[in-house]
C-alpha cells in the first residue's frame, strides 16, 4: 500500500535482489500493482504517524499562505512509502509532479534542463537524492534557496554564467541513505521525515486495504499471518499477498487464512520471522559450521557460496535488525536468538552474548 516506485532497479543491488520474495526493491510487476493501490491523499496513508502528521502541519500552512510547500527531504529504507508520498504532496497541493532520480542527473546540465521547464508550484521528486552528480548537487543549492540557477555558456576564459529565473517549486527528494547527503544540501529542506519500519498491526490494516482492491477475501487471522513475515515493509506485504492469494486461488477456495497464509509462504520459503532461503543459509553456516563464531565475513560468504557484498549488503541488514546476527570486529557473531530460531542448541563453550570463549576460557 505505501511503498516506494525507486528508480534503482532490484538487479543494482549487490548480488541482485530481484528473485528475492522479501527483497524490498520494486520489480516490474510491483511496480505496475502498486500504481493501483498508491494512497491518494494522507488520511488514507498508513502508519508514519509522526512524520504524516508534521507533513500534515507543513502542507496546510503552506495552503492557508497561498504558497509553495517548503522543500522535504524523506528518508528510510526501500518499501517503506517515500514515493507515494511525494504523490500525496503534489496531490494536497493540487500541483504535477515531476519523477526523476539521482542516477540519470550526472551534469549540472542535466538539472538545469529540468528545473527550467518547471512550472510554478510543481512537485519534483528527486529519488536516491544522494547519488546525484556533485556538479548537479551544487547547481540544486541556488534553486533550492534562490529558485535561481547559473547556466555556464562556453568554455575556459571565454564562458559566462546566464543567471535563469526559476519559477517557485517544491523538491521532494528522496534516500535511503541520509547520511551521504552533504550538510548544506540537507540544511536546504525545510522538513525532513525519516521513514521508519511498520508495526504488525500496521501492516495488518495494509493488507486489508490491498486486498480490498485486489478482490481478496482474507480473515484477519491470515493478514496477521502474512504480515509477521512482511519484515515490517508494505512492499513485501502487498508481494506476500499476491503469492498467498494465488496459492489460495490453486489449492483452497480462495479465502486466505491463518493456516492458508502458513503454508503458501512455507512454500515460497519465508519463515515466521520473513526470513527466506539467503538468510536461513547464512545462519546456518554461522551456527553449525563456526559454533556461532566470530568468522570473518568472506569466509562467511564462501561458505554460503554467495558473494561478499550480497552477504553483507543483502543478508546481514535485516539479520541484524532482528537481533539474529551481531557485527563485531573480531568477526560476525549469532546471537542466543538465531540458535533459538533454527532449534539448535548453542555449543558449551559458547559465550552468553555470543562468539565462542578464548582458549583459556577467557
Amino acid at each position: 500500500m505505501n511503498w516506494d516506485e525507486p528508480t534503482e532497479t532490484a538487479g543494482d543491488r549487490p548480488g541482485g535482489t530481484a528473485d528475492r520474495l522479501v527483497g524490498p526493491d520494486a520489480d516490474g510487476e510491483d511496480t505496475a500493482v502498486e500504481a493501483a493501490l498508491r494512497p491518494k491523499d494522507l488520511e488514507e496513508f498508513v502508519g508514519q504517524e509522526r512524520v504524516r502528521e508534521q507533513l500534515d502541519l507543513v502542507l496546510r500552512a503552506a495552503r492557508a499562505r497561498g504558497a509553495t510547500a517548503d522543500h522535504v527531504l524523506l528518508s528510510g529504507a526501500p518499501g517503506l512509502g517515500k514515493t507515494t508520498l511525494s504523490m500525496i504532496i503534489a496531490a494536497e497541493m493540487g500541483a504535477p509532479i515531476r519523477i526523476t532520480s539521482g542516477p540519470a542527473i550526472q551534469h549540472a546540465g542535466d538539472l538545469a534542463a529540468i528545473l527550467s521547464s518547471l512550472q510554478e508550484g510543481e512537485v519534483l521528486f528527486l529519488d536516491e537524492i544522494h547519488r546525484m552528480s556533485r556538479p548537479a548537487e551544487e547547481m540544486l543549492y541556488m534553486a533550492m534557496e534562490d529558485f535561481r540557477v547559473d547556466v555556464i555558456v562556453g568554455k575556459g576564459p571565454g564562458a559566462t554564467a546566464i543567471p535563469l529565473e526559476l519559477p517557485p517549486f517544491t523538491l521532494v527528494g528522496a534516500t535511503t541513505r541520509a547520511g551521504l547527503l552533504p550538510p548544506p544540501l540537507r540544511d536546504r529542506f525545510g522538513f525532513t521525515g525519516h521513514m521508519e519500519f511498520y508495526a504488525p498491526g500496521e501492516l495488518e490494516r495494509v493488507i486489508h486495504r490491498s486486498a480490498g482492491l485486489l478482490d481478496v477475501h482474507i480473515e484477519a487471522d491470515g493478514a496477521a499471518e502474512i504480515a509477521g513475515r512482511s519484515r515490517g515493509t508494505p512492499r513485501i506485504a502487498n508481494r506476500l499477498l499476491r503469492r498467498v492469494r494465488d496459492y489460495a486461488q490453486v489449492k483452497a477456495d480462495g479465502v486466505i487464512t491463518r493456516e492458508i497464509a502458513s503454508q503458501a509462504l512455507d512454500v515460497y520459503e519465508v519463515d515466521g520471522r520473513g526470513l527466506d532461503r539467503l538468510d536461513r543459509a547464512v545462519l546456518t553456516a554461522l551456527l553449525k559450521l563456526f559454533g556461532g563464531g566470530p568468522v570473518g565475513l568472506s569466509t562467511l560468504a564462501v561458505a554460503v557460496g554467495e558473494e561478499r557484498e550480497t552477504v553483507e549488503e543483502v543478508a546481514e541488514p535485516f539479520l541484524v535488525r532482528e537481533g539474529l546476527l551481531a557485527r563485531t570486529p573480531r568477526g560476525r557473531i549469532a546471537t542466543p536468538a538465531a540458535w533459538a530460531h533454527l532449534g539448535l542448541t548453542p555449543p558449551r563453550q559458547q559465550a552468553p552474548g555470543g562468539g565462542q570463549q578464548g582458549l583459556f576460557g577467557a
